[in-house]
C-alpha cells in the first residue's frame, strides 16, 4: 500500500496576531466555533486559533500539532492507526452476523462521503462526514460527538477531512477545518438529541468542496420511515461500506436503521433517500449519531430525527459559511 504526500492547498492569507473566540446565542442555542486560521508556507500549515466555551466565557487555547498544522500532523501510521469515535461496548466477535441486510462494498461511489479525522487527549480518531449542501459550497455534517466531547470534554483538534478515502489513500486531497458547530444542550449535558455536527471547510485550491464533489441536499421533518442509503467507514485501514434499507421510529426524537457491518467508525455517516444513482445524490435524513452514540452493536444504528431544532443549528452553520 502507497501513501503517498497530503495534497493540501490553503488560501494564502495573513495570519492574525491575536486569535478572536466567538461564543453566540442565538435563538436559545448556544453556538461554540474552533477558528482555524490557515497561513500558506512552504509546507502549507495551518492552525487552530481558539475555541469559545460553550456559554461565551474565556477563551480555549485548542493548538493544532506543533509543525505541519493539521494536515501535518496525519502521517499514514495515525491515520491507519486512528481509533472510531464511538465509544463501542462490544467486541467485534460480539457482533451480530445475522443481522439483514449487511453492508458491502459501495457499487456506486460516493465521494461525497469521506473520512474525518481527529485528535482528543485520549487519543487519535475517526469518523464519517459528508458533504452537505449550503450557500457558502464550504458545508459538512456529521455527528456532535466526532468533533466535540461533550459534557466536560471540548472540541477534538487537527481535524480533516479526506473524502473517498480508502485504505489510506486521499483521491481528492486533505481538507483542513474552518468552524466548528454543534448545540449547547451537547457540549453542556451530552443529549443525544442534539448529536449533530456540522463542519465548515477551508478552500482547497482555491476551490469549495461542493464545487468540487457536488453536495447532498438536508432535509427536516421528513418522517420516521424511508428508504435510506447510508456509507460510512468501519475502519481507517479499509474503504467505506454501504447498505440500503428501510428506517424505523426509535422515539419521537430518534430514528433506528438495521444493518450489519456499521462499526464505530461509521459514527456520522449520512442517511441518504431519494437517492439519483447517475447524480449520485439525494437528501440526508439522518447521520448515525444520538442514541448510545448510534448504537452499541454493528447491526442496529440510531440518528437524531432532523427536526426543527436541527434546522435552526443548520441555519447558524450556514451562517457561518
Amino acid at each position: 500500500m502507497f501513501f503517498g504526500p497530503f495534497r493540501v492547498i490553503c488560501p494564502c492569507r495573513t495570519r492574525p496576531k491575536t486569535p478572536d473566540p466567538v461564543g453566540l446565542t442565538t435563538a436559545g442555542i448556544a453556538i461554540v466555533l474552533a477558528a482555524v486560521t490557515a497561513g500558506c508556507g512552504a509546507h502549507g500549515t495551518g492552525s487552530v486559533a481558539a475555541a469559545g466555551s460553550a456559554t461565551g466565557g474565556a477563551a480555549v487555547p485548542a493548538a493544532g500539532s506543533a509543525t505541519g498544522g493539521a494536515a501535518g500532523y496525519w502521517t499514514e501510521g495515525r491515520l491507519l492507526g486512528a481509533e472510531p469515535s464511538r465509544r463501542w461496548r462490544l467486541a467485534a466477535s460480539q457482533a451480530s452476523p445475522t443481522a439483514t441486510p449487511s453492508a458491502h462494498s459501495p457499487v456506486i461511489a460516493a465521494p461525497r462521503v469521506g473520512a474525518l479525522f481527529s485528535r482528543s487527549a485520549s487519543g487519535n480518531h475517526f469518523c464519517t462526514a459528508s458533504v452537505v449542501a449550503s450557500p457558502g459550497h464550504d458545508l459538512l455534517i456529521t455527528a456532535a460527538h466526532c468533533i466535540n466531547g461533550g459534557k466536560g470534554g471540548g472540541y477534538n483538534q487537527d481535524i480533516v477531512f479526506i473524502p473517498g478515502y480508502e485504505d489510506g489513500d486521499e483521491p481528492f486531497g486533505v481538507w483542513t477545518v474552518s468552524k466548528l458547530l454543534v448545540d449547547q444542550d451537547w457540549t453542556t449535558a451530552s443529549d443525544p438529541d442534539y448529536d449533530v455536527g456540522f463542519v465548515v471547510l477551508n478552500p482547497n485550491g482555491g476551490k469549495n468542496i461542493q464545487d468540487v464533489l457536488g453536495a447532498n441536499e438536508i432535509a427536516f421533518n421528513a418522517g420516521y420511515t424511508n428508504l435510506v442509503r447510508v456509507t460510512g467507514y468501519p475502519s481507517s485501514a479499509d474503504a467505506p461500506v454501504t447498505c440500503l434499507n428501510r428506517t424505523s421510529m426509535q422515539s419521537a426524537t430518534q430514528v433506528r436503521f438495521d444493518c450489519g457491518g456499521f462499526f464505530g467508525g461509521t459514527s456520522g455517516s449520512p442517511w441518504v433517500t431519494d437517492f439519483d444513482p447517475q447524480t449520485r445524490t439525494g437528501h440526508i435524513v439522518g447521520v448515525i449519531g444520538g442514541y448510545q452514540e448510534g448504537g452499541d452493536t454493528d447491526s442496529i444504528s440510531y440518528s437524531v430525527y432532523l427536526n426543527d431544532g436541527i434546522r435552526s443549528l443548520y441555519e447558524q452553520a450556514v451562517a457561518l459559511g
